[in-house]
């Protein structure tokens, strides 16, 4: 009885795109220099700090990598990497719904091995920049001059 239930639960869980047009509008979502990592990088390039983007030798290609400080900065999509996830996966198709909690668990390792070689890990999610850029320059910047804060991720 309850596949049943869990069946009726899915069944409105398709794609409404062709998969062509699902692919196409796929296809034009990048990876780095996105808005959000362009709003982060105008202002921390006005701290005097040298960064790196996305640096290929550090588990997960943090968005922003300032090596003399040790400081690891990721800008995450809301979709992509599963903000409020539990809330909103059920809308998803399996297929989607495994992708991103896959994203998810590999955000997860990934923090958790920078964290384990000495790293400050900084998390920002997109929404958290569009509601409050000083606030999540001032984390970044507590992260920078190893000020502890509350939380650094998130």
């Amino acid at each position: 009885m309850k596949k049943i239930a869990e069946k009726k639960l899915r069944a409105h869980r398709g794609d409404i795109m062709s998969p062509e047009k699902r692919s196409v509008l796929m296809s034009r979502i990048r990876g780095r220099d996105t808005g959000p990592e362009r709003m982060i990088a105008e202002r921390v390039s006005g701290l005097g700090f040298r960064w790196e983007s996305h640096s290929a030798d550090l588990p997960g290609r943090p968005d922003f990598v300032f090596r003399d400080q040790r400081v690891a900065v990721f800008v995450d999509g809301d979709f992509w990497h599963g903000s409020r996830f539990p809330t909103w996966r059920h809308k998803l198709s399996e297929a989607w719904e495994e992708k991103l909690a896959a994203n998810i668990k590999r955000d997860q390792r990934n923090r958790r091995i920078l964290r384990r070689n000495g790293w400050r890990v900084v998390g920002i999610w997109e929404h958290q920049i569009e509601r409050d850029l000083p606030l999540c320059i001032d984390r970044i910047t507590r992260a920078l001059f190893a000020i502890p804060s509350r939380r650094i991720e998130s």
